[in-house]
């Protein structure tokens, strides 16, 4: 037997809980995101690389605001093309092409994202890295 969605109880509920219980479900969905996906790690280490780098670089504030926004422009990308493949899943298990088109253009969102946030990180630390080896 499939188990039931977990949803709030609305009614039975004051607008400060409410609000609480759609960060709780907001968070099940990001550590589902992260149990399941091996994708989320590559990210992950991405992410990890970056912050590592505008530490030891000593990026400006609005470098940093750029590399956040990558970041969390990447992990939205990703758990919006994960939740839109597993629904697509869900809707028509069997090979269709109209679900593949749509699985293939939401995966092309987060490529899209990956590329602009890896210009970003380019454009932050490639400056850095050849002032290092030609001061050297």
């Amino acid at each position: 037997m499939e188990k039931k969605a977990k949803t709030p109880d609305t009614e039975n509920m004051n607008f400060f809980s409410y609000q609480l219980s759609t960060f709780k479900y907001a968070g099940r969905g990001v550590r589902m995101f992260f149990t399941y996906e091996s994708k989320a790690f590559i990210h992950l280490a991405a992410a990890i690389v970056a912050v590592f780098l505008g530490f030891l670089f000593g990026i400006s504030m609005v470098e940093w605001a750029l590399i956040s926004i990558a970041i969390g422009a990447v992990y939205a990308a990703e758990l919006i093309n994960t939740a839109i493949e597993r629904f697509a899943d869900i809707i028509h298990p069997d090979i269709h092409q109209k679900i593949a088109d749509i699985k293939d253009m939401s995966a092309g969102a987060v490529l899209i994202v990956s590329i602009t946030a890896l210009v970003i990180g380019l454009v932050v630390f490639v400056p850095r890295i050849v002032a290092i080896f030609l001061s050297a």
